[in-house]
């Protein structure tokens, strides 16, 4: 059950010239579940709910990576990590726990620094969407630059459905 205190933060990454990020701010939910309602099927259950169909379950890669043309969001379902995001150069580390969700814009760099034994994500995309894997090789960022401006926006968060803060945030960036 999703808690009605969440905190909610947004996050704004510049292209450091091989990870291209986005204008978009990556949206971080602190406890999107309570702590006794954590499981992979609980935050696949939200997902679905909120029009972002579960894809995945599994960690975060350890080294720097992107997608330019899916929205990402990580439901962290067991466990901790620290991650950065937005890439090494200007990015952002933050300690994330179960419970937690991070939503990713198309284009932003995202890692695993390290994990517990028991760190579990489920990954969810938009309806339609399906992943590539960039690593900020020489030509990525070039190839990658129209396909991120063409990743449609979401019509639903995936936490708090139409009407939640990723939806109101990313239309204000494309205006």
């Amino acid at each position: 059950m999703p808690l009605t205190d969440d905190s909610v933060s947004a996050h704004v990454f510049a292209d450091d010239g091989t990870f291209p990020n986005s204008a978009l701010p990556l949206m971080a939910y602190r406890r999107a579940l309570a702590p006794s309602d954590v499981s992979p099927e609980a935050i696949e259950a939200l997902f679905a709910a909120n029009s972002w169909p579960p894809a995945w379950r599994y960690g975060i890669y350890p080294d720097h990576h992107y997608h330019s043309n899916a929205h990402e969001a990580l439901g962290v379902a067991s466990g901790t990590a620290e991650v950065t995001l937005g890439g090494p150069d200007n990015g952002l580390t933050l300690e994330i726990s179960a419970g937690d969700v991070v939503v990713i814009p198309a284009g932003v760099a995202h890692k695993c620094n390290r994990a517990s034994d028991d760190f579990l994500v489920v990954g969810a995309y938009p309806p339609g969407q399906s992943p590539d894997l960039l690593w900020g090789k020489p030509g990525d960022r070039e190839k990658a630059l129209p396909a991120i401006t063409d990743v449609p926006l979401p019509e639903s968060d995936p936490v708090k459905g139409p009407d939640g803060p990723l939806v109101t945030a990313w239309a204000r960036e494309t205006r």
